[in-house]
Parts: structure tokens; sequence; C-alpha cells
């Protein structure tokens, strides 16, 4: 179980790292369609709402959700209470009969899940961002991949 948590909590710090890297042009790029790079990572704390929602609603006291053109400094400090509220939901599945409420078939599954989603959102970011022009550092790119520091 700890593993796992952990592995929850790594992902989660290399979206904060993501987002903390850029700056407000690239937060606000955009393609002809789609979302900007702020909207994405609203995008990823509102999923976790919806989850919250329905699974723990108990989690949702103190959460906020965020709009397309929030704030880098607002959506950096609800990620960062989201993120603490799905390693609670997880503990809490894990611990007990391993489920998260409307998500089959497990738990473990849900952590991959997430992690997922949420790295897709990522990816998007970082190609969106090249093709607008506006690339993050090779410095950024290579740590999103150094786990093992996150």
């Amino acid at each position: 179980m700890e593993a796992l948590i952990e592995t929850w909590n790594i992902h989660a710090r290399i979206n904060h790292y993501l987002l903390e890297a850029l700056d407000d042009a690239q937060l606000d790029a955009k393609l002809a369609k789609g979302r900007t790079a702020r909207a994405m990572f609203a995008h990823i704390h509102n999923v976790r709402l919806m989850w919250f929602k329905s699974a723990r609603a108990d989690l949702l006291e103190g959460l906020e959700k965020l709009e397309a053109d929030s704030p880098k400094e607002t959506i950096l400090g609800e990620m960062a209470k989201s993120d603490r509220a799905v390693e609670k939901m997880l503990m809490d599945a894990l611990e007990g009969d391993q489920r998260v409420r409307g998500f089959k078939p497990h738990a473990q599954a849900y952590i991959g899940y997430l992690i997922s989603h949420e790295s897709h959102h990522r990816g998007q970011v970082e190609i969106m961002l090249r093709l607008a022009g506006l690339p993050i550092s090779d410095k950024v790119s290579f740590g999103l991949w150094e786990w093992g520091t996150r």
C-alpha cells in the first residue's frame, strides 16, 4: 500500500513541477482548438472533484472548482489540496475493501486511471506548447521523468 501511495505522490509532484515551470505566455497558449495549458490543469483538478462527488463527497470540503482562467497560484493551491484528498481516498480504499465507489475493478486500477488521465494532459501541454512555439525547456522536459528524485 505504501508504494502505491508514494507512486501517487510522486505523480502529483510532477504535475506541480510542470505547472510551476510554465510562465503566463505558456499557460495561456492555445492552438486553434482545445484548451490552454492553464485550462488543462484546471480540468485535472476538476475531474478529481467529480470523482470525490460520486465516491467520497466528504473529501470535497475545502475544495473549490477551478475556472479555465484561474491564476496559476490558485491552481497550484487547489491541486495541492486535491492531491491530499486523492491520497486520503486511496489510503482509505486500500485499507478497506480495496474499492473506490463507482470505479471498477479496484483501487489499484483507480490509481492507474488517475495517473494515466493526468499524464495524458501533461503530454498534451508539452506538445501544444511545442506547436505554439513556446516549448518547455529540456531541463523541465527531462525532469518530468525523474521519478526517483521528485
